[in-house]
This record gives C-alpha cells, structure tokens and sequence, in this order.
C-alpha cells in the first residue's frame, strides 16, 4: 500500500513544520512542509514544493491553505504532478466573505433527529457552496486530479462539514464523501484526461516572457485569518 498521513515534524534547529508524508513498502517517498501555516506562531514555513512517484502518477502535495494562493498549484502542475493531494481542515468558519461563520454545534448533536437542518449548513455559504467557488477551477485550468480531504464532525471547537472528493481535469468531481460518518470514495482515474483537458492546452499556451516580471515583483506576504487573534 501507499499511505499518505499528516505530522509535526522537527528538524536539527528545533525548527517544527507542519508536514505530510508519503510512504510505501520501500520506506519513506515524499516528505512535503507546508508553505503557508498560520494555526500556531511556532510553525516554520517550508520552502520548496514537492513532486514524486506513485505507480507511474507524478504526484504532489499542497496542505490547506498552500491551495487558495492560486500560484502554488500552477508552480507543482509546471514541475510535472499530475495529481496533487489536498489535505484540509477547513470551511465553516467566519470571513469578511458573505455567507460564511461557524455552524453551531448543536446541529452536529442533533444530526440524527434533523439531519436537514445541518446538511443545508454544510451545504450552504458556509460550507460547500464556498468550496465550489474555487476547488474544480483548480483542477479545470491546470488539467490535473485534485485528490482533496477535509474532517467531517467537531475539530476542537469548530465544526468542519467533511466533503472530501476527487476531482478529474474537466472540474468534474468523481467522488465525494457525502456522509456523516467517517467514510472514503474510490475512483479510477485515466490519463487519457490528463491530455484531454482545457488545462492542457492552456498549459501549452501560456506566454511568460509577458508576466515573468509581474509575478516575480518583491512582495511581503502577509495572511490574515479573521477568526485568530493572532497571526504571522
């Protein structure tokens, strides 16, 4: 089997990182630190992105937040992934975008009795509908699979709506864990799509001679989380 898990990870500098690792029966393959972490003023950012081997599928990985800054997933497509994997804890949580807060948790505890009223919460502003703002234009525009993982149920005090899913380069999602329970889709997936894709050919197209220097400007990166006090 190929495994994929999330850790802390501590180097020779006492320098923690929130990481992700691939391992299979030959030992460890991949060892990903994620670029953007802003849950703990302790974390370090990583520094590189990160493409490896699973069975012939170049692959990489992006952790949560890494995937809303729109260049890291161009930046791991143009190394050669085919499929990048996701891991998140996210949506339902407050924003300045509208739609968006916390779900109370006592719809989560009341799930069995009125299973309604908390898959429209999941389903809504809060939760899904913000997601399809933007995940399948991911995997649309650079014609790759999203292979993409978030909790469902409480996580500390925040309630997370789950919605894991596997998304194929037309933007299609071909999976997606629908329920309350702990639970996992499985796909097959072609590369006949890899090459099939819009992504594809706008890959091709691209012109960086035209925007090498705008994207490249000095820039102080900054993230500001509205629901923490406290950010790097």
């Amino acid at each position: 089997m190929t495994i994929l898990a999330g850790l802390f990870e501590k180097d020779e500098n006492d320098h923690i990182f929130k990481a992700y690792v691939c391992v299979d029966k030959t030992g460890l393959k991949a060892r990903y630190r994620k670029l953007h972490p802003f849950i703990n003023l302790h974390l370090t950012p990583g520094n590189e992105y990160c493409v490896f081997n699973i069975h012939g599928w170049k692959c990489g990985i992006l952790i949560c937040y890494d995937n809303n800054i729109i260049e890291n997933v161009r930046a791991t497509r143009l190394l050669g992934a085919d499929i990048i994997f996701m891991p998140h804890v996210t949506m339902c949580t407050p924003s300045t975008r509208p739609g968006a807060g916390f779900v109370d948790p006592k719809l989560w505890q009341n799930r069995e009795s009125d299973p309604t009223s908390l898959r429209l919460e999941f389903n809504g502003m809060k939760g899904r509908d913000w997601l399809m703002k933007w995940l399948p234009a991911r995997a649309y525009d650079n014609g790759i699979y999203l292979v993409f993982s978030n909790p469902i149920g409480m996580d500390d005090d925040q309630l997370k709506n789950g919605c894991s899913m596997i998304i194929d380069p037309f933007g299609d999602i071909i999976a997606e864990c629908r329920s309350f329970n702990d639970s996992f889709e499985t796909v097959t997936i072609s590369p006949e799509k890899l090459d099939q894709a819009g992504g594809n050919r706008y890959i091709q197209a691209r012109r960086p001679e035209l925007y090498r220097e705008i994207i490249s400007r000095e820039h102080h990166s900054e993230q500001k989380v509205p629901w923490m006090k406290d950010n790097p």
